[in-house]
């Protein structure tokens, strides 16, 4: 059996094709895809086998196996095995139990699918990294110490650059493919392998980021906002050539914190499948970027619910008090923009203020209007919704955010993760029929999110690994409505009554419309809880009896309640897998 070198993104069997050899992977990583399936159906490493089920079973090969990073596999031929097994009947019966073994797995995994068919979760933990110089492949050496000390405070994390490498791998190589046998050997050892490419292109940046699970470029904006699109250089013009969006993370170096300017033109041309904002020789901006990439990053998931979404204030206070902080923020509906506020780390009494401002003195939901698009007057509380988030955009965050809407256009969610932050509230809280739905410059109708998912905890999911504080709350769970239906009026009894100022006749006691509306989506929160993960902490606070889903005058009481019962959640345990 002779060693091939396979480079990143080289394929080793295609699906439908004959399945003339099977192959056992020496070192390096491949992905398994089968057509109809999105994403990777399964990682293959060192001491695997690639392709023995249609080798032995006599048919084409079920699917298509490539190269994550450059790698070695051996070959055995059809007829070298012919020649093993008639010397070797022993041989056969290891390769039976292998084979239901294999079975085995697949019959699970297929079960899984079936069972859980909208799951989404983002990529395996990366465990090799290559750091790429944005632009001119300077990166500032404060970060590259503050990071480099960040990764190596994790037991079995290797940092190494073109001028430690040899030390490391214990001398000089003198073939790519022994140089690929000892990098791939260096996972034998270690958990996490951060490569510091060179500034230009040399062969080890190269080879850097040929190895690399994920790029990371660096971007150093320690002067000036972009005002125009950044251009590439050739070393992330090479980088991006080789890694698709889903393993590039990009990371913006400023001189100070606060809310970034002109993010946007260095991720039009880069497109990561994130971004991060990091101050110079700030510590806890560079933690934050290391947890993300050891998959240790926390998240924060608010849900929907209308006036009951004061809550998450009180969660958070107990958060902050107890010295937690988030990484990542998202939510749908009323959760979208407390998450929003949240993640522009803003503080608590701020946030109630604004709470009161909108909704309490400016009744932003409460300006009714003639039902032609909506109940409610929508240009009353878009003007509420500026006047709160300004001209924020969501890349400009310091932390990363998202929120979810519901797209009519193509029946999906829609994830806002870029553009003005107050159009994604206010498509994120577009409750049907309450308020007209947001229309994009591309055509989408979005609506509320909390139509296809009142508590977001698989979008969190789908763009990082790591634990969650996810939080639900159930409302008026039980409430009763003594409502006699035979007096509700009919349309000329009703226009008469609600107009006429000296009728004798009240209507009759019974929610309106809004509130209906509310309660309805509220009704689709059940079922995010098949997505929870080990580690995840799902928070349930109380509301007050009675209260209803538009009922802000008593957001108040409903923060309180959830600050004194995640206060006590706190103290009994703290979110697994983060230490902070």
């Amino acid at each position: 059996m002779q060693p091939i070198h396979v480079g990143r993104g080289e394929f080793v069997v295609r699906e439908g094709e004959a399945a003339d050899a099977l192959y056992v992977v020496v070192s390096g990583r491949f992905a398994v895809e089968v057509k109809g399936y999105s994403g990777t159906v399964a990682e293959i490493s060192r001491g695997s086998t690639i392709g023995e089920i249609a080798f032995f079973a006599g048919c084409n090969r079920t699917a298509t196996v490539r190269a994550i990073r450059d790698g070695i596999v051996v070959r055995l031929t059809r007829t070298d095995f012919d020649s093993i097994s008639e010397n070797s009947s022993a041989a056969w019966a290891a390769i039976t139990a292998t084979l239901a073994e294999r079975l085995a797995a697949e019959t699970r995994r297929k079960s899984e699918i079936s069972n859980n068919f909208l799951a989404t979760n983002a990529r395996p933990r990366a465990r090799t990294i290559a750091i790429v110089g944005a632009t001119s492949g300077f990166m500032a050496p404060p970060f590259l110490n503050a990071f480099a000390d960040s990764a190596s405070s994790k037991s079995g994390t290797l940092v190494v650059s073109s001028t430690t490498i040899s030390d490391v791998i214990g001398g000089q190589c003198n073939t790519d493919l022994d140089f690929t046998a000892a990098l791939n050997e260096l996972e034998c050892r270690f958990e996490t392998i951060i490569f510091i490419a060179d500034p230009e292109l040399t062969r080890w940046s190269e080879k850097c980021i040929r190895q690399a699970d994920e790029v990371l470029l660096v971007a150093c904006s320690v002067d000036a906002h972009a005002t125009a699109t950044v251009p590439l250089g050739n070393l992330e013009a090479f980088a991006l050539s080789v890694h698709p969006q889903s393993s590039r993370r990009l990371a913006i170096v400023h001189r100070s914190g606060g809310i970034a300017e002109g993010t946007r033109h260095w991720l039009a041309l880069r497109e990561p499948a994130m971004h991060h904002h990091v101050a110079l020789q700030c510590t806890n901006d560079v933690e934050r970027l290391w947890r993300f990439l050891a998959g240790e990053a926390l998240g924060f998931v608010a849900c929907g619910g209308g006036a009951y979404c004061s809550a998450h204030i009180g969660v958070y206070r107990a958060f902050r008090e107890a010295s937690i902080e988030f990484d990542i923020l998202g939510g749908a509906s009323g959760g979208a923009a407390m998450a929003a506020a949240f993640a522009q780390d803003l503080d608590p009494l701020s946030i109630t203020s604004g709470v009161q401002r909108m909704f309490v003195k400016g009744r932003a939901l409460s300006r009714y209007t003639l039902p032609r698009y909506g109940l409610l007057d929508h240009t009353h509380f878009d003007t509420h919704l500026r006047r709160e988030y300004g001209g924020v955009r969501i890349e400009d965050l310091w932390k990363p955010y998202f929120a979810v809407s519901a797209d009519l256009s193509n029946y999906e969610t829609y994830v806002h993760r870029t553009g003005y932050l107050w159009q994604a509230i206010r498509a994120s809280s577009a409750i049907p029929g309450l308020l007209p739905p947001f229309y994009t410059e591309d055509g989408r109708m979005l609506v509320d999110g909390s139509v296809i998912s009142n508590v977001p905890v698989e979008t969190m999911h789908a763009l990082k690994n790591g634990p969650n504080v996810v939080v639900s709350f159930q409302g008026s769970e039980g409430q009763k409505f003594e409502v006699d239906y035979a007096s509700l009026p009919k349309r000329t009894d009703l226009i008469w009554r609600t107009l006429n100022p000296f009728s004798n006749q009240p209507l009759p006691s019974a929610p309106s419309a809004a509130t209906v509306l509310v309660r309805s989506l509220m009704a689709n929160r059940d079922h995010f809880e098949r997505y929870l993960q080990v580690g995840d902490w799902l928070l349930v606070p109380p509301t007050p009896l009675g209260m209803g889903a538009l009922d802000w005058r008593r957001h108040s009481e409903v923060m309180t309640a959830a600050y004194e019962y995640t206060r006590e959640e706190i103290a009994l345990r703290r979110p697994v897998g983060y230490a902070g």
